[in-house]
């Protein structure tokens, strides 16, 4: 038998075995609803003073039904068959009580829309319980200058006729005059970037289009960005919930599956957000882990990887099924011993453990063989940078190595050494490091802070930035801040300023002049003798001794 859906507390057996009978009729699809089952729900929603529903579909066969309270209805999860595609509708029609007699409500009407309905229909009640009047509402082909949805005049039960064929119509008439949208290609997830700050709109647009590159360096395809303008995220669904049902409407037109937030979201908000969109929810925390998880190569940063996911997945653990968590000790529930989800935590915080001890290990034998190196007398130039500022680019031109230098965010996350012989008979090691970002999540700074361990060794710190990105000064900024952050003060620095190649002569020299900084292209060698220079002159300056801490 099928789940009646919605509040079924304080129903008397023989209402629910009624309801139950229910999902056995049928209607003639040219009809809204068959007499006797309206007559049933009517009567029922008379003896009960609640809403009655039912979800049909165009056959006239019976999907769901809904017993909801005097003023709503709470809908189930009707899946996302169909909707969102060009013009097409859910395949299903709402036809449901009220009791009170009231028109069609904002609940009504939003479900319309968000659910995608071929009808939604409420029909009153008579002084008997029998079926009175239904107003019926419908969407329309949106032109901007009105509300998406067209609500009918009342009419008489026994007069609505011809729906299949009013169904039918509405769809194609939606379909030839929908706007075409972005949709996601075959095999590759399209998703709809979301933001709500108070930021200036400058800032509000630097943060979106590295959304989108991260996006975008995770395989993900962007289909329409959503902005709100508010002081405070909102507790439960971050946006506000007219947002919701916008995002749900934008998901729907373009085919996306999923919602990127440019916040870290706590569980409790994925789950709201969730529910109410019928979309993965993900945060930037974890598009930035799982753009790690696949570029990873090495060992080392396989293990670090996992590490960080499991400290980021580890507090969600609890929120992933309430049910994991119905069986407990104590009072009134000892005997089970630990449920699946304390056994599913146990695990993940064992594997924690076991990780780091072996990034540990990883550490110690990297430590040994920078002292291997620095025994040697081999100077260490480590390559520091914003993410996607050419730092992999740079190693290949200088050393001829052979680093994936991909125009995308994190394309190089395993760090790289390569010895060469510069003019002068002088040995260098060039290192080159995972890139640095804005807000970068603690799980993963905490996992790969043995990896960052590297640039303390380093004789000198070449800092690149992407001198032709519009925030290049912000983002040098960020660099700067974490490299203070890692104590590394006191390492001679030089500051680089990438891709020249773009921008013209004048503009370069002047924004160089301003920083202090030195003009490179990365990918043209001649341009890097200057460079060469400079580390040399570096070398041989004495080192910098931190300043002791005032007393």
């Amino acid at each position: 038998m099928e789940e009646i859906h919605g509040n079924t507390a304080g129903l008397k057996p023989s209402t629910l075995h009624q309801l139950e009978r229910v999902y056995w009729r049928r209607s003639d699809p040219a009809l809204l609803i068959a007499p006797a089952l309206a007559e049933t729900i009517c009567a029922m929603s008379a003896q009960t003073g609640r809403q009655i529903g039912l979800l049909l579909d165009r056959k006239g066969r019976v999907d769901a039904v809904i017993v909801g309270d005097a003023h709503k209805l709470e809908l189930p999860d009707v899946g996302r068959l169909r909707a969102g595609a060009g013009g097409r509708l859910r395949g299903v029609r709402l036809v449901h009580t009220h009791p009170g007699g009231e028109d069609l409500t904002r609940d009504d009407l939003a479900d319309l829309k968000r659910l995608r309905l071929d009808l939604c229909a409420a029909i009153t009640l008579g002084p008997e319980g029998e079926p009175g009047e239904v107003r019926i509402a419908h969407l329309v082909a949106q032109d901007g200058s009105g509300d998406d949805w067209k609500i009918l005049p009342w009419a008489r039960l026994d007069d609505v006729r011809g729906v299949d064929r009013l169904v039918a119509d509405l769809e194609a008439d939606l379909a030839r005059r929908a706007v075409p949208q972005k949709r996601a290609r075959a095999g590759v997830e399209g998703a709809i970037l979301v933001h709500v700050s108070g930021l200036k709109q400058h800032q509000v647009d630097s943060r979106m289009e590295e959304l989108a590159e991260l996006a975008s360096s995770a395989g993900v395809e962007v289909l329409d960005t959503v902005v709100q303008r508010r002081p405070h995220p909102d507790p439960k669904y971050v946006i506000g919930k007219g947002k919701v049902e916008e995002l749900n409407h934008l998901a729907m037109q373009n085919g996306a599956g999923m919602l990127i937030f440019d916040h870290d979201l706590s569980p409790a908000q994925v789950r709201s957000l969730g529910a109410a969109t019928e979309l993965k929810v993900i945060d930037r925390s974890q598009l930035i882990l799982d753009i790690f998880a696949q570029r990873a190569r090495s060992r080392d940063g396989k293990l670090q990887v996992e590490l960080a996911q499991l400290r980021y997945a580890l507090p969600r653990l609890g929120e992933k099924d309430d049910a994991l968590s119905r069986l407990t000790g104590g009072i009134g529930g000892r005997g089970p011993g630990e449920t699946k989800l304390e056994v599913s935590k146990r695990r993940a915080r064992e594997r924690v453990h076991r990780l780091e001890k072996q990034v540990k290990e990883l550490a110690r034998q990297r430590e040994v063989r920078r002292a291997r190196r620095q025994d040697r007398s081999v100077p260490v130039v480590a390559i520091v940078g914003y993410t996607n500022a050419g730092k992999s680019t740079l190693l290949n031109t200088l050393t001829g190595a052979s680093v994936d230098a991909e125009d995308k965010l994190f394309a190089t996350l395993d760090p790289t050494s390569r010895r060469i012989h510069v003019p002068g008979g002088r040995e260098l090691v060039f290192t080159d490091t995972v890139g640095f970002l804005r807000d970068l999540p603690k799980d993963l700074v905490a996992a790969f802070k043995a990896t960052l361990e590297e640039l303390r060794d380093a004789d000198v710190l070449l800092h690149v930035v992407d001198a032709a990105d519009p925030e290049y000064a912000l983002k040098t900024a960020a660099v700067e801040k974490l490299l203070g952050e890692l104590e590394l003060g006191t390492i001679p620095r030089i500051l680089l300023h990438n891709k020249i190649d773009l921008l013209d002569a004048e503009e370069v020299r002047d924004r160089a002049a301003r920083a202090g900084a030195l003009p490179i292209s990365a990918r043209v060698k001649s341009v890097l003798a200057p460079l060469l220079e400079r580390i040399d002159a570096a070398l041989k300056q004495p080192p910098v001794v931190a300043a002791e801490p005032e007393v």
